[in-house]
């Protein structure tokens, strides 16, 4: 024969069945409450959000313009710039490319945007490739210096920057069999990066900006166009550091001074590439 639930159970559930009528009475009443506090919310009009208005020619919201500290007219440049974007680049409030394609007339310097770049999609970028008169601007072992590269016509001369980050600077050369037909070159300068609101992997690395006003500086024999370029990069730091931004010091610099305060990669290239800024070793 089954037995029959004893009376003590039969009273427990009913005091379970009554504590869960009161808990959903208490939140009915709690959102009752919230109802009524935010009806006047409703009603208020909904905000759009406004874009602040951009500067047609320097990119910068117009309360910031830097077009004070760009050249008046468009500097007079016999070498051609390609510029490979990396798309990340695009969105960021700091980029220094518009200012550089600002400072140059639109057909010397030319913005592609993307991480893939194939012959088919751009014939125009390939055949600049194999022109015997462009460079691609890549440090490396095999890389020759700018400044002691000879042409062997006097047609002018293309160079290739690569704009991005150094991992994606890196995805995108090694990635794209286009890019490693034009000769590699690199920058023998002393220069200190004065893009000193962003953080560079090493003290001896520069902004996409800084290499190209100096490798235009080289290639057109004039040290106007470089001070002329730097510019305004110099008033775009200045101003951020005015309003609250802090000096970036390089990777390499906190990491010598014990000042890098993030956990230490776990992966083992990148952290042989850390031991490697530390002991002074070029990578």
């Amino acid at each position: 024969a089954m037995e029959e639930p004893s009376s003590a159970a039969g009273g427990g559930e009913d005091l379970l069945r009554m504590a869960d009528n009161t808990v959903n009475a208490d939140e009915a009443a709690i959102a009752e409450e919230d109802e009524d506090g935010c009806e006047g919310l409703w009603k208020l009009p909904a905000e759009c959000s406004v874009r602040r208005r951009e500067c047609g020619r320097c990119g910068r919201p117009q309360k910031v313009c830097l077009c004070p500290f760009l050249p008046v007219h468009p500097l007079k440049v016999s070498t051609c710039l390609y510029i490979i974007q990396h798309p990340a680049e695009e969105s960021r409030v700091l980029r220094t490319v518009p200012l550089l394609a600002a400072c140059l007339p639109e057909e010397k310097c030319k913005v592609l945007i993307g991480r893939r770049f194939s012959e088919d999609r751009y014939p125009e970028l390939a055949s600049v490739c194999r022109n015997p008169n462009t460079l691609i601007l890549y440090p490396g072992a095999g890389a020759a210096n700018l400044e002691g590269v000879e042409f062997s016509s006097s047609d002018p001369c293309t160079i290739i920057i690569i704009d991005g980050t150094w991992s994606q600077a890196k995805d995108i050369f090694f990635k794209n069999s286009l890019f490693r037909v034009p000769k590699q070159v690199q920058l023998r300068s002393s220069l200190s990066s004065q893009y000193v609101i962003r953080t560079q992997p090493t003290n001896a690395c520069l902004s996409t900006l800084e290499c190209a006003a100096i490798a235009l500086a080289i290639m057109e024999k004039n040290d106007y166009i470089k001070e002329t370029l730097l510019r305004p990069l110099q008033a775009l730091c200045s101003f951020q550091l005015q309003h609250g931004a802090q000096i970036h010091h390089s990777k390499e610099h906190l990491l010598k001074n014990g000042l890098y305060d993030k956990p230490m990669p776990k992966n083992k290239r990148k952290l042989r590439r850390m031991e490697l800024l530390v002991n002074n070793v070029k990578i």
